[in-house]
């Protein structure tokens, strides 16, 4: 008998992780949402969702606890979904070491650690109703594909996530376990707002000048909060479906990108191309520095 899939969601207390955790609670699956503040989850609650407190920038001790409690009383988890995170707005020179370790805490090694807490169990998990053992998905982000200006630290800790997603990938195949980095675009979530979105608490006045690529990043984070194309219901339901490969997905193999918003589209098909006119420029170079064979 086909077992109901499980889902082990971290912020789930708003944007992509709530919403995706409503899209897995319609199709009938399990989900344990969690948040730092159970308060902020009571309406996942009232859907039919688990809810418990869970902090990614706690020990990994106390997340191997925690992934062995949902184990004693699930027996498996067949989507890991890291969706904490948040955006450190601030100039390289600005942002200092604090405010990087923090970022890098939760964006990065908040999911490290989750991961590591609750891969030996998903290792050791019979195959799921799907064929797969378990799914794990890291949030990238359009800044995954290029550093920009006041925004040097987040893109550096979405590259990471979706490098790991990648590196997962490969070293988690033997065990038939999926890995994959979900990447949205701009999206319209509570992400950029005052309360959410962190600036460095040194500013200098140079990178505050709107003439500057820093000033005018700090207006257009302004102007398009709230203002964002996506539609975190819809990207939340396509999401899910890609994970288990249902719906627009069915019959296809969960991709190591899950990219989302047309924004994105067109942002990272601009990337590809200026890349290859790079190497493309620069190919006998970069080829000249092999030993002479």
């Amino acid at each position: 008998m086909a077992t109901t899939p499980v889902w082990f969601i971290t912020a789930a207390s708003s944007g992509f992780g709530l919403e995706m955790a409503k899209a897995a609670l319609q199709k009938g699956h399990k989900v344990v949402a969690t948040a730092r503040s159970i308060d902020r989850i009571q309406e996942l609650a009232t859907l039919g969702a688990d809810i418990m407190t869970f902090d990614v920038t706690s020990s990994l001790e106390s997340m191997r606890a925690t992934a062995k409690a949902v184990f004693d009383k699930y027996g498996r988890v067949d989507y890991l979904i890291n969706a904490a995170g948040f955006l450190l707005e601030g100039a390289t020179e600005e942002v200092n070491d604090e405010e990087i370790l923090q970022s890098f805490n939760i964006n990065v090694f908040g999911v490290m650690r989750t991961v590591k807490a609750f891969l030996p169990h998903i290792r050791g998990q019979p195959i799921g109703a799907n064929g797969k053992r378990s799914t794990i998905a890291t949030f990238g982000s359009l800044a995954s594909w290029n550093g920009g200006p006041s925004y040097s630290v987040y893109a550096m800790t979405k590259a990471s996530c979706s490098s790991l997603a990648e590196s997962l990938s490969l070293e988690l195949a033997p065990f038939n376990i999926v890995s994959t980095t979900i990447e949205p675009g701009y999206f319209r979530t509570g992400f950029l707002n005052s309360g959410a979105r962190k600036s460095a608490d040194e500013r200098i006045e140079v990178y505050e000048d709107a003439t500057t690529p820093a000033g005018q990043l700090r207006e257009a984070l302004g102007a398009i909060d709230n203002n964002q194309p996506g539609d975190p219901v819809k990207g939340s339901i396509l999401t899910v479906d890609i994970l288990t490969q249902s719906g627009v997905a069915a019959g296809k193999e969960v991709p190591v990108r899950i990219v989302l918003g047309t924004d994105n589209y067109e942002f990272i098909k601009n990337k590809l191309q200026t890349t290859q006119e790079i190497l493309d420029q620069w190919k006998d170079a970069i080829c000249s520095t092999d030993y002479t064979k």
